[in-house]
């Protein structure tokens, strides 16, 4: 049977539409694949933070939380200005369990005495020190052995016998002279602990009477 003029009518309109929603939802599709290439691109472009940390840049952080900051060290600087007394926040100190009765017997130093080359590696990498000339540092007991100090890396520091006129040689004369006073029982071990550990420089002054030690 033939179709009428309004049903032929009401079919291509449907068709119309159809074809509207078909182009509509294409559109769409197309879109959304252009936005996430777009955004993808972009993340690609960016640095990331563990990059900005590399380069020195500041490394973001969430609202309320601490920033991390990154210390940097000028090897150099230091091997031209090594430091006189230790950093605390490095080096604060660390003792053994023994007492006056241990380290005053002779020999005591050497039987504890146990630094391996790879924590004095440690040791010099944590001051930012990466070349040194042979003789030139010590990795030193800020507590010395015959004080009762420890061979942990918080008792442990580079030492320079350059520097004048504190240097090395100088604090052995320290460690020496509390060492003494303790074994005579003229000091505790707690308090010679304590004086070297706090400032071995005053604890020189203090000691041996002078504000400077004598010429080499």
């Amino acid at each position: 049977m033939p179709i009428g003029p309004s049903r032929g009518t009401d079919a291509v309109a449907r068709r119309t539409g159809l074809a509207l929603w078909v182009v509509l939802v294409a559109m769409i599709v197309i879109a959304l694949v252009i936005f996430v290439v777009l955004r993808s691109t972009r993340a690609r472009h960016q640095p990331s933070s563990a990059g900005a940390a590399s380069t020195g840049e500041p490394v973001p952080t969430p609202p309320g939380t601490t920033p991390v900051v990154i210390k940097t060290v000028d090897p150099t600087a230091l091997n031209r200005n090594p430091p006189l007394r230790p950093d605390p926040s490095l080096t604060p100190g660390d003792t053994l369990p023994v007492t006056k009765e241990d380290i005053c017997v002779p020999g005591y130093s050497k039987k504890v005495r146990n630094v391996p080359s790879g924590v004095k590696k440690q040791v010099y990498a944590r001051y930012g020190i990466a070349q040194r000339a042979a003789g030139e540092f010590e990795v030193d007991h800020l507590i010395s052995l015959e004080l009762g100090g420890s061979n942990s890396v918080r008792n442990l520091w580079p030492e320079s016998f350059m520097t004048h006129p504190w240097n090395a040689h100088v604090k052995d004369a320290v460690e020496n002279a509390l060492h003494q006073q303790v074994c005579a029982g003229t000091m505790s071990l707690h308090d010679a602990q304590q004086a070297i550990a706090s400032d071995w420089i005053a604890a020189y002054r203090r000691l041996l009477h002078r504000d400077l030690p004598p010429p080499a």
